[in-house]
């Protein structure tokens, strides 16, 4: 005869289970996750429905890297990381995002702390030097699931011969002109790389954008396409 266990006995055993699925949120937290792209703002580099890889510990780890870690965000200005390191340009990276952490983001790393950043005409002038851009042909941008424009595709080249393909629609848009200024520590400059549908450093976090991202928000880095539903030639793509 089955025995139906007691209220007592459940209680105990969903207890006893406790420290394992601490232990699996802990590794998935400290190792590595999963996300999916709800956005273009990072096309072409990544598409919407992209099933991404993220390495956490790439820049170390901190509290906004746990799941509770909303409540856990130390003071303006500030960065608490244990073996932290800053990322390098042109990193693909998700993030609590500022507006509000209890969503991720992903962008490109543009600045570091330190530099000097500014747009003029849509292009990055990244301490006194422009970011050269070579034309690859028109292309198409998918604004939204399965609403297409028109728009043209550059490569452009940061410090450190970094390349990335990004899309441009226009040359003198609302976001293609932004004056010098020198990212404070402990923060970075980010933008997506479909540059006229993105909002990102070049918007404040009071009108939704990201503004100038503090390091303690960063959760990893992006790696990889893990898997794409929608063209599964991207499968594997490495970042």
């Amino acid at each position: 005869m089955t025995r139906i266990p007691t209220l007592r006995q459940l209680a105990r055993d969903i207890l006893s289970c406790l420290p394992v699925l601490l232990g699996f949120l802990t590794i998935h937290s400290a190792l590595a996750a999963a996300y999916i792209v709800p956005s273009a703002s990072m096309e072409p580099t990544l598409r919407i429905g992209d099933q991404i890889g993220v390495i956490v510990p790439s820049y170390g780890l901190s509290t906004a890297n746990l799941p509770f870690g909303t409540f856990l965000k130390p003071s303006s200005g500030t960065d608490s990381r244990l073996f932290g390191r800053l990322p390098h340009r042109g990193d693909v990276v998700v993030f609590r995002a500022p507006a509000n952490l209890h969503q991720t983001w992903i962008k490109r790393v543009i600045g570091l702390p330190g530099d000097t950043v500014a747009l003029v005409h849509g292009r990055v002038i990244l301490n006194g030097t422009v970011l050269p851009w070579k034309d690859m042909g028109p292309t198409r941008e998918e604004s939204r699931k399965n609403v297409w424009r028109a728009a043209e595709r550059y490569e452009e080249t940061l410090p450190g011969n970094i390349h990335h393909d990004i899309l441009k629609m226009s040359q003198d848009g609302e976001l293609d002109n932004v004056a010098p200024f020198t990212i404070p520590a402990n923060h970075l400059f980010v933008m997506g790389d479909n540059r006229d549908n993105s909002a990102d450093s070049r918007v404040s976090v009071a009108d939704g954008g990201v503004g100038l991202l503090p390091v303690w928000n960063l959760q990893g880095q992006a790696r990889a396409v893990l898997w794409s539903w929608r063209d599964i030639g991207r499968t594997a793509l490495v970042l």
